[in-house]
């Protein structure tokens, strides 16, 4: 964090001052990267903040935990109470991100973490606005790879998978774009670092499946389930790096970007090089879903106050 975020953070079921907020320099997860985390935003409305699918996020940090044996030592409804907790004690009213982590403590410095090793549960909110430009961005494909399953599992939102998504980052940026696209280890789209992708050829959408190294988005799931709402068919499938080239539309969906257009690849305009219209169907859905505008999706949000 470059700037402080509430007064207060949750650490291991005590609200504690955001500066009091330490951990040793020997922290396991400092020198290993054994640490799992969420990114979980929360939206006003007229008359409240609503946490958007809260459930999913502290049940999917759950999981990833268990993948390398990090114990967490709090049901996902404790993390819920918890987060909404944080907010009220926070005063927070307005857009805001929410960062759950759980991550290994004075392990020693061997390499056999089990369910035994000592563990924390830390979760941090800070006022966040818009990640990407509404109108869209440029991006490229990035030479390097999506980690792959065979090495370090890409559907556990660990932090050290992230190593590999800032390699992307930091390539597509020294090139003068705002976001890379990379591939799974066999040459197929894969996500971009900190989004999932989708692309829309003549009225269909296509979107990776989760064996090819992408994550299982909940952002994701959900423009799957508003664009079907919409009418369009969306197929999980291998897509090839030429399908992006001759793609109508291409948009990233995650927790910081929400609902982004892709108008710009490597130096090629997508369609006509402006947010194409399913693009927008789905953002603008998803907008109003977030800002409970739509009540079908009611389920989705946690009311705060």
């Amino acid at each position: 964090m470059r700037t402080k975020g509430g007064d207060f953070i949750w650490f291991d079921g005590q609200f504690v001052k955001w500066e009091e907020a330490t951990v040793p320099v020997t922290t396991h997860a400092l020198h290993y990267g054994t640490s799992v985390f969420e990114g979980i935003r929360a939206y006003p409305s007229k008359n409240n903040l609503h946490i958007f699918r809260l459930r999913e996020h502290m049940e999917r940090l759950r999981r990833s935990a268990s993948i390398y044996s990090i114990r967490v030592d709090y049901t996902a409804s404790e993390l819920e109470d918890a987060a909404i907790a944080l907010l009220k004690k926070n005063g927070i009213k307005e857009s805001c991100y929410i960062r759950p982590m759980a991550f290994v403590g004075q392990h020693g410095i061997d390499l056999n973490v089990t369910t035994r090793s000592p563990t924390h549960a830390v979760i941090l909110v800070f006022p966040f606005a818009k990640y990407f430009r509404e109108e869209g961005i440029n991006a490229c494909i990035s030479t390097w790879r999506r980690i792959n399953d065979s090495s370090t599992p890409p559907m556990a939102k660990a932090a050290g998978n992230y190593l590999n998504s800032i390699l992307a980052t930091q390539e597509c940026n020294r090139n003068g774009y705002h976001e890379s696209v990379m591939l799974d280890l066999y040459g197929n789209v894969s996500e971009a670092p900190g989004e999932n992708i989708f692309v829309v050829r003549d009225n269909k959408i296509y979107t990776p499946h989760v064996g090819c190294s992408a994550l299982d988005g909940i952002t994701r799931d959900t423009a799957i389930i508003i664009a079907r709402s919409l009418g369009y068919d969306v197929i999980e499938r291998p897509i090839s790096r030429t399908e992006l080239y001759m793609a109508n539309e291409i948009f990233l969906t995650g927790t910081a970007a929400e609902i982004t257009a892709i108008v710009n690849l490597d130096g090629r305009a997508v369609g006509n090089g402006k947010e194409g219209n399913i693009t927008n169907q789905v953002r603008v859905t998803y907008s109003k879903i977030v800002s409970a505008e739509i009540t079908k999706y009611s389920g989705w949000l946690t009311p705060v106050w």
